[in-house]
């Protein structure tokens, strides 16, 4: 039996004008489907690129890959669920800013009762998305220094936290001295303001010019070039992100004048496919947090039907840490 819920819909590509808050009908689950009661839902960058058209989907759709919640219903091969527990998600289809909706079982997690949903869904998608990066794409080690564009951001503390958590040295860029000493207190080894420092020199000074193995650039074609110039030869530059507009025009030919570098555009998705990856990450995410390792950092709250602001805060930096939604 279907159920009428409130959610985000968009019916065309624009600004947070396009946001729609309406009531949607969810039917019973699918049989590999679990129904989900939403207590919160994560607000990230990707969810600003499916709303203006960058990353596409057939019209019309939610928005949203992150929340966490109780299970109403589970579908007829569902075994390792049931009615009543609390789950979180940070990689599901599109249609996370809903009150209540279906997930398909293999996305779900269960949540240690000792983690709110509140910070499971600021912390599912950035943490994993940090979990991946830092212990998959380029396992960093202890004593390396590093460098993590926009460290203050809600994937940012979340990295800071977790490289001093690994022993390593990160770097941040920040925006502002308000978002650098943010970033130093989740355990940025130092930082650099992109707004009046050059970023590739003073990861040079820093380094004392042995430049560093590995870039972490979620920000995109602002922070491009400086990313290539901050690595050492045979470098490697992961570009998960688009915040700035996204990278076009790439001349291979860079890579090998500055030093035979290396380029890879990771997604959590393909990090969390195989059987089993997704339950790993988490209980290393989750472990952290239990331990104190690392605080959920929740910078903002808002309503869900408050969404066209909170998208418009978070494109114009206006943000720190997490932002999440909340239901009625």
């Amino acid at each position: 039996m279907s159920q009428t819920a409130k959610a985000i819909l968009i019916r065309r590509h624009g600004g947070p004008e396009v946001l729609e808050w309406t009531d949607v009908q969810v039917p019973a689950p699918g049989p590999d489907e679990v129904t989900v009661r939403q207590h919160a839902a994560g607000l990230n960058f990707i969810d600003i690129y499916f709303r203006d058209g960058l990353y596409q989907h057939p019209l019309p759709h939610g928005l949203g890959f992150e929340g966490a919640g109780v299970v109403e219903a589970v579908g007829s091969t569902v075994t390792h669920l049931k009615p009543g527990d609390r789950v979180a998600y940070g990689q599901s289809p599109l249609g996370g800013y809903a009150e209540l909706r279906n997930v398909p079982a293999h996305q779900l997690v269960k949540l240690p009762e000792d983690i709110s949903f509140e910070q499971a869904a600021a912390m599912m998608l950035k943490g994993l998305t940090v979990q991946y990066l830092l212990r998959q794409t380029y396992r960093v080690q202890e004593g390396e220094t590093i460098l993590f564009h926009a460290a203050a951001g809600g994937v940012g503390l979340f990295a800071c936290q977790w490289a001093r958590a690994l022993g390593v040295k990160l770097i941040g860029t920040v925006s502002s001295p308000e978002k650098a000493a943010l970033a130093r207190a989740h355990g940025a080894w130092e930082t650099i303001d992109y707004s009046r420092e050059n970023v590739a020199q003073r990861v040079l000074e820093l380094t004392e010019g042995k430049k560093v193995p590995v870039v972490y650039d979620g920000v995109g074609q602002a922070t491009w070039e400086a990313s290539l110039d901050s690595l050492k030869p045979r470098g490697l530059l992961v570009s998960f992100g688009n915040a700035s507009g996204a990278v076009t025009g790439v001349n291979l030919g860079v890579l090998a004048q500055k030093g035979s570098l290396y380029v890879t555009r990771p997604t959590l998705g393909t990090y969390v496919a195989e059987p089993g990856a997704l339950d790993a990450a988490a209980t290393e995410l989750f472990d952290l947090v239990q331990n104190g390792r690392i605080d959920v950092q929740i910078g903002q709250r808002y309503p869900l039907a408050q969404a066209a602001a909170a998208q418009t805060a978070l494109a114009a930096r206006q943000t720190t840490g997490a932002t999440i939604f909340t239901m009625a």
